[in-house]
C-alpha cells in the first residue's frame, strides 16, 4: 500500500522533520525543471531506480548535476551488473510512476527491498530537494534529516562519493 503526499508529510512531522513545499508543473527529466530550480535553494536531486542482474534493488539519489557511470557503480556496490528497473517493478515496491522517483518513495518499501545510494555531493548541500511522491512539487529537507528519515524507513544509506579524486566512484566509509 503506497501513502498518500499528505501522509509523506504527516510521516515527517511525526520525526520533526521540517519541510518546505512548492508545487510546480509536472518535471520528468533534471532538464525540464532548470527554471524551477533556479527559483529554489539547496542540492536538487536526481533519482534512479535500478536492478542487478540478480534482482537487488537499488534507489540512487544524487544531486543533478552529478555523472553517474552505470557500467561502473555495481563494482562499488559489490552487486551484478545494473540497469534501469521497469515501471511495473517500481510501482510496486516504490509506489511512485517513472518521472517521480524520490528518495521519499523509500517510505512504502515497506519490505526493506531497496538498498538506498546516497551521493556525498547531494548531501553536502542544505536543504536537498525532492519530488514529494509525484512530480508536480518539490519538497526541501535539511540534508540531516534526510538522513533520519532514511533511518526510520530502515534505508540506512550507502554513501557514495561520485567526483572522488581519480574520476571513478567511491564508496564512503563512516
Amino acid at each position: 500500500m503506497t501513502i498518500s503526499r499528505e501522509e509523506l508529510f504527516a510521516y515527517l512531522d511525526g520525526f520533526g522533520i521540517s519541510h518546505n513545499t512548492v508545487e510546480h508543473r509536472e518535471i520528468f527529466t533534471v532538464e525540464d525543471g532548470e527554471d524551477i530550480k533556479k527559483t529554489l535553494p539547496g542540492g536538487h536531486s536526481k533519482n534512479l531506480f535500478l536492478k542487478d542482474k540478480k534482482g537487488k534493488l537499488f534507489l540512487v539519489s544524487a544531486l543533478g548535476s552529478t555523472k553517474i557511470k552505470l557500467n561502473q557503480l555495481h563494482k562499488i556496490l559489490g552487486c551484478a551488473r545494473l540497469s534501469f528497473a521497469n515501471a511495473e517493478l517500481m510501482q510496486n515496491v516504490l509506489g511512485v510512476k517513472p518521472g517521480s522517483v524520490t528518495a521519499f518513495a523509500l517510505v512504502n518499501d515497506t519490505k526493506g527491498n531497496v538498498t538506498f545510494v546516497l551521493d556525498k555531493a547531494l548531501l553536502e548541500t542544505d536543504p536537498v530537494n525532492f519530488h514529494p511522491l509525484k512530480n508536480n512539487a518539490t519538497t526541501a529537507i535539511s540534508s540531516t534529516d534526510l538522513i533520519l528519515f532514511a533511518n526510520k524507513t530502515n534505508h540506512d544509506p550507502v554513501l557514495v562519493d561520485f567526483t572522488s579524486n581519480d574520476g571513478e566512484a567511491a564508496l564512503v566509509i563512516t
